[in-house]
């Protein structure tokens, strides 16, 4: 699990860095470097559930709002046939940067939910068995 949020820390400060010349670089940072912050004191073995529910609820609404934007995801299905991402920016194809965005919230979902369930088990074999003789 130490390897993975190694992996993720350098990733997300990664895509936090190329946020610098999005549109909207003001809410990507904070969001990629939320997820790196996470994914650093995992590799400390702290775990915080909270945030990641925190964390998890903000980025599933976040994303549920790109499905449906006027150049979400519905949209690339079905005006655009889920045409290629990976080609440049321009102007008439902004749904491009909304499907991207969708997905790059989709990831910082997984990755804090991985970290959550494994909190999740961590914290239940760290757990003292409870006894269940009467007495």
């Amino acid at each position: 699990m130490k390897i993975f949020n190694i992996v993720w820390v350098v990733l997300f400060i990664i895509f936090a860095g190329l946020q610098y010349n999005d549109p909207d670089p003001y809410l990507w940072i904070p969001i990629y470097l939320y997820c790196a912050w996470f994914c650093y004191l995992a590799t400390k073995k702290e775990f915080y559930p909270i945030g990641y529910g925190v964390g998890i609820v903000i980025f599933s609404g976040y994303a549920i709002y790109k499905v449906f934007d006027s150049n979400g995801l519905i949209d690339w299905f079905k005006f655009h046939h889920a045409e290629s991402l990976v080609q440049t920016m321009k102007a008439e194809k902004p749904w491009v940067e909304e499907v991207r965005e969708f997905f790059g919230l989709v990831i910082c979902i997984t990755v804090l939910g991985i970290n959550w369930i494994y909190a999740a088990r961590q914290d239940r074999k760290s757990a003292p068995l409870k006894s269940t003789k009467k007495r």
